[in-house]
Order: C-alpha cells, then structure tokens, then sequence
C-alpha cells in the first residue's frame, strides 16, 4: 500500500479544520452565507501557510451541491471530486510553468462556456506574479468583464509583482505566517492521531524550524519520523535540523561576559565535533540575545521557558554590550554563506564581539556616577592616547581632524567635552539643543571619531547646562564680534561718508556682512 505523506493526508478539507487564517475565513464564510460574490480572489502569502487549501475550499463551497454554502459538505459528488482533484470545472494552472501569453490565451479560449458539471467554472492560478506581462494583460481583457459563472482564484507569495490593473480587480486577503504555538499545537494532534511517539522538545524544534510555513512543518515531522525509526525525539531531531544545544549557547555567552576568548575558542572546537549548521548556531545566539534584551528593557515582559536560562545574564551584561554582540552576530550571519570555512567565519564572529566590546569603567557613588577622566594615573593615559583636555579649542580641533560634518557635526557643535579616555567619549549636550540628539547622529559622531583616533570608541551623551562656550555658541559670539566691528568699520569709512554725503543715501545696517575667514 502506498503511503500518503502528511503534508497531503493532513491538509484541511474545511474551513473549520484551517489552523490559523481566522482573518481570512471569517471573510470568506461570511460572504458565502450572503452570497455576496467577488468574480476575483488574491491569497498572498508565503510559502505553506494555506493558500491554494482555501482556494481549494472556497471552489468547493462555491460549487458543493448542496447549494452556495458556507462550508462545503464534502460528500457530495462535487466535492469529493474538487478533493481527488478530477473535478473538470476547477482548472488549477502553475503560472509559473505557462507564462507565454498563447498558453494564457490558450486558457481562456474556453472561459465563455458555461461550466460542463458545476455551478461555476473556477480558474486557480497558482504563482500567479509569474505571468508575463503579455500574459496579464490577456487576462485583464476577461477580469473586466468577467462572466457570470466564472471564478478566479489566484494565489501568490509576491503580490507586489502584479499589476495594478489587476490588483485593482481582485478582493485581495493576506495569509500570514503561523505562530510557533499554532504549529506546535497541530504537530501534536497529528502525532496523536497517526500513533507516533513524540518527545516535546523535538516537535518544538521542527514548529521553530517550520518558520511558520505549516508545509514544512509536516515536511519536517515525515522526515524526523523516518530519522527516529518511527519516533520523535529531541536530540535525534536536534542532530536532523542541525541545531546545537541549548547549553552551547549558554557557555558561549557565559565566555563573552568573562572575555574569555580561550573558553570561546573550546566551545567553538567542541561545537564543531557535532558538525553543526553553523548559520543555525548564530540564529540561536541572536535569539538568546534577543531575548536577554527584552529582560533588560521590558521588565516583566513575558519570556519563553528558555529565555528563564539566560535571565542572569540580563544582569551581568551591560545592554551596550548586548546590542554590539546582536549586530556583530547578524553581520557574521549575513557573510557566512561567502566563507569557504563555516567554522573559521564562526569564530571569528565571536571573536570580534570581544574585539570591540569597550573597555569596563569604575564606577562610584550610590547611583553609579560614572568616573571622569581627572584622576592623575587616567589623565597621564589620555594624554598618551593623544585626547583632548577637555578645553573648546582642543575640541574644536578634534572635530575638525576627525573630519565631522553634516548633521553629527550639528550634535557636536553644541556639545561641550566633559571627558576621553581610551575607549570612552562623555559628552554634555546643551539641554536647550536636545533636537540634535538622535541615534543616527550619535552612531555617526561616534564612528569619525572613532576612526580618526584608530580605537573603538564608546559615545556618552547627557543634558545639561555647559559650564563653558560650545562651539557653536563661541561661532555665534564670533560671528557677532565680526560683524559689529565690520559695521563700525564701514560706519567710519570716509569713502562711504564721502558717498553718502554726495547722493544724501542712507546706509542699511542689515545690509552689512562681515566676510568669511580666510577670505580678503
């Protein structure tokens, strides 16, 4: 006996046996009982969430014989037949194999006859963005003046490839992914139903791997069944989908709040004798930082079981620290498919998260008032390092070397230094300016002035009142003494005395502006 895999032996039949896509039903039920009928229906949507199953749904109901019902029967002649799919008035077309215009032509050749056993003829395009644009405008000329017992049903995972003129035409319903419980629940049933023996952590990890695509879900669970000898187990499923343990995660981190690159360097060597997906490895990673974060910034948010495992680290990890490792992660994601060597690119990922963690600074007082750079040993280290002082000019002149412009330089210039050591800028934002204060502008100062002084520099910015001149409150002082004395100057100028005297003309103050420096 042959056997039916359960991506087609599970697919829904009904409209109440759909996981997910209530939004959707709802519509559709609903349109049905009142029979009010669109001529044109768009699903979009990923890949494996449901969309040719509810266009397979809505031509049986459109076409059970027991009338236009809101849940077909699905025992009548109809649509018993639309299920073992011989129906001949539902004509299903992979529009990505027949994107010719003469095949889309070829299509509709027949769509002015009425239907030969239904109540209507149904057209499911499946792929539907794959037609050519000659192809779409032949079936724009039928979508205009559709008739009346016709129905198209299209399915698509790109709906913005299609033109507006057809967009325009369809009632248009957008699938959506399914959530992590709603796989995981299904998983369950069906393993319930065929008598297989599933361990919780296995279906967990196909849900996740499933990425909310219900296809690959039950594609996943045929293949951890055959893996398993006819279970499903966590680690058998662990070692299938080339995940890595929880608990090599947790080392890992546990060596990045240490800075131990020696406990990094071992983890990676004994992560490696699994031969894992390493892609897979820094998915998790960033989901564990992830989810640290959110124990950092959301207090009493609600965390998964898992996440209960990293929750010391949400207090032994500053969340700087937690936000550099996260993108130092996703660009290591993101260049692992051009390395030759998975593991070396893995490595080095981790690695530079130590790289360019900043430097840990002492902290006092009850509210963690940090430490100014003041103290003689430090002040002796930044001067070393070729800081500034803290002084206007000194930091004028490192702005204008480090080559700031635009708006960073806007943040900058209404900024006094407070503080620059090694791996550490403090500034005090003029609390008047706060406008300027974005993270974009910060991220953009701290990057030219990390490149100019050739370390990785931290950028602290706070509000206040500066004790002295910013530079562009000094800019503003000088750009008002210039102009005071160019119009005392023109005042007592006796050519323009001699002008004025001479054609009794009368000279406009505002009219006066001081040149530019450097110019004559």
């Amino acid at each position: 006996m042959s056997y039916t895999v359960l991506a087609v032996k599970w697919r829904p039949r009904r409209f109440d046996e759909l996981v997910g896509q209530r939004h959707v039903v709802q519509a559709l039920v609903n349109s049905l009982a009142a029979e009010r009928l669109h001529h044109a229906y768009l699903f979009a949507g990923t890949r494996g969430i449901g969309k040719t199953t509810v266009a397979r749904i809505l031509a049986k109901a459109l076409n059970c014989e027991t009338g236009i019902v809101s849940e077909p029967c699905g025992q009548c002649a109809a649509c018993v037949a639309i299920d073992e799919g011989r129906f001949v008035d539902l004509i299903e077309v992979d529009a990505a194999s027949r994107t010719r215009v003469d095949d889309t032509r070829e299509l509709l050749d027949n769509v002015q006859y009425m239907p030969t056993r239904g109540r209507f003829k149904v057209y499911l395009i499946d792929e539907v963005h794959m037609l050519s644009n000659h192809s779409f405008n032949a079936l724009l000329k039928t979508l205009e003046e559709p008739p009346p017992h016709v129905k198209f049903l299209f399915a698509t995972t790109d709906p913005q490839k299609l033109p507006v003129t057809v967009l325009s035409r369809c009632l248009q319903f957008n699938l959506k992914k399914l959530s992590l419980a709603q796989i995981h629940a299904q998983l369950q049933k069906i393993c319930a139903a065929e008598s297989v023996t599933a361990e919780e952590e296995g279906l967990k990890a196909i849900a996740k791997a499933a990425d909310g695509s219900m296809r690959d879900a039950l594609s996943l669970l045929d293949q951890a069944i055959a893996f398993g000898g006819g279970a499903i187990r966590g680690d058998e499923v662990g070692r299938m989908l080339g995940t890595i343990d929880r608990g090599h995660v947790l080392r890992l981190i546990e060596a990045l709040a240490r800075r131990d690159g020696a406990a990094l360097i071992a983890e990676v060597a004994q992560l490696d004798e699994q031969a894992p997906n390493f892609g897979t490895a820094l998915d998790d990673l960033m989901s564990a930082l992830q989810q640290i974060t959110v124990m950092q910034l959301v207090p009493g948010a609600a965390v998964s079981e898992e996440a209960e495992a990293y929750a010391p680290f949400a207090e032994r990890l500053s969340p700087e620290d937690v936000q550099l490792y996260y993108q130092i992660a996703l660009q290591g994601r993101r260049d692992l498919p051009v390395c030759t060597d998975e593991r070396m690119a893995f490595e080095m990922t981790l690695l530079r998260m130590l790289a360019f963690r900043p430097e840990p600074i002492e902290e006092e007082g009850e509210k963690g008032r940090r430490v100014a750079a003041t103290a003689p040993a430090r002040a002796q280290k930044v001067r070393a390092a070729g800081a500034a002082n803290g002084t206007l000019d000194e930091w004028q002149a490192l702005l204008e070397a480090a080559d700031v412009h635009g708006g960073a330089r806007q943040l900058a210039d209404n900024c006094v230094l407070k503080a620059l050591s090694e791996h550490r800028l403090e500034l005090l934002l003029d609390s008047s300016k706060t406008d300027f204060d974005t993270q974009q502008l910060r991220e953009r100062l701290q990057s030219a002035i990390s490149a100019h002084l050739g370390r990785n520099i931290r950028l602290v910015v706070s509000t206040g009142e500066p004790l002295h001149a910013t530079p562009a409150v000094a800019r503003a002082a000088d750009e008002s003494e210039r102009l005071r004395a160019a119009r005392e100057a023109i005042e007592k100028d006796p050519n323009i005395k001699a002008v004025q005297a001479a054609f009794d003309a009368v000279l406009e103050p505002d009219s006066i502006q001081p040149a530019q420096k450097g110019q004559r």
